[in-house]
């Protein structure tokens, strides 16, 4: 039980020893098995990586791999903690807080294309690992001269994530939906583009009609990516101003 009487927590994976101070080196590495696991996601998707399936690919027994890795949620945790190395973060901030989040996004969004279980997995589970703490820690630097408080800090950085999370996932969504179709995405949307051009013409829906009429072309992913990602590090810095003023 906790000092305060509550039964504890359960404790993060990084907080374990990967070994015993005595005994044989362990023959495995927790970043191994992670790495494992990733390629069984990265191939066929989070639902496929199973405590049985990775024990599998490094080589031991089942029952075994529990002596490195707790439980799935653990193993899900390194994962997402090890793809996070992934970033590119340079060794200091530029001095331009809106580019380096909108580089860092860009970061972000390449990787849950190369790992499109990503996103699922970021909103299940949240713990804070090495590389994401590293991470964090190099956004936190970037937004040092943004004139926002920690708090704010904290929320824009959660927005950028959730604004990217959306994103990616969406992208993922439309491209198994034209895989199983059989057409390619710009097929599927120009087919959309015609169905709601003539849904619209009907005159039922002045305001959308209205609406589209008046907006400008959206442009490719890249972007709209870039053009959503600003609008919300603009909202933030409009933020910075009304608390300098």
């Amino acid at each position: 039980m906790a000092a305060s009487g509550r039964a504890a927590g359960p404790e993060a994976i990084w907080a374990r020893s990967e070994r015993a101070g005595r005994g044989p080196r362990p023959a495995f590495t927790r970043e191994g098995i992670a790495e494992a696991a990733v390629r069984i996601a990265d191939e066929s998707g989070l639902a496929a990586v199973s405590m049985r399936r990775v024990a599998t690919a490094v080589g031991c027994a089942t029952m075994s791999l529990y002596n490195y890795v707790p439980s799935k949620g653990d193993l899900v945790d390194l994962m997402v903690d090890l793809v996070s190395g992934e970033y590119r973060l340079p060794e200091s901030p530029s001095g331009d807080w809106r580019a380096d989040l909108l580089e860092l996004a860009r970061q972000e969004r390449d990787m849950m294309r190369r790992h499109p279980w990503l996103p699922s997995a970021v909103l299940a589970h949240h713990l804070l690992g090495p590389n994401t703490l590293r991470y964090m820690e190099f956004c936190l630097a970037a937004l040092e001269g943004s004139g926002l408080d920690d708090g704010l800090k904290m929320e824009l950085i959660s927005m950028v994530n959730g604004t990217v999370i959306s994103m990616a996932s969406a992208e993922h969504a439309a491209a198994e939906r034209a895989k199983e179709s059989g057409h390619s995405e710009e097929q599927r949307r120009t087919a959309q583009a015609d169905h709601l051009a003539k849904t619209v013409g009907t005159g039922r829906y002045p305001r959308v009609a209205r609406a589209l009429a008046n907006s400008a072309p959206g442009g490719d992913q890249d972007e709209i990516f870039a053009r959503l990602i600003g609008r919300v590090l603009d909202a933030y810095a409009g933020q910075a101003g009304a608390a300098e003023g």
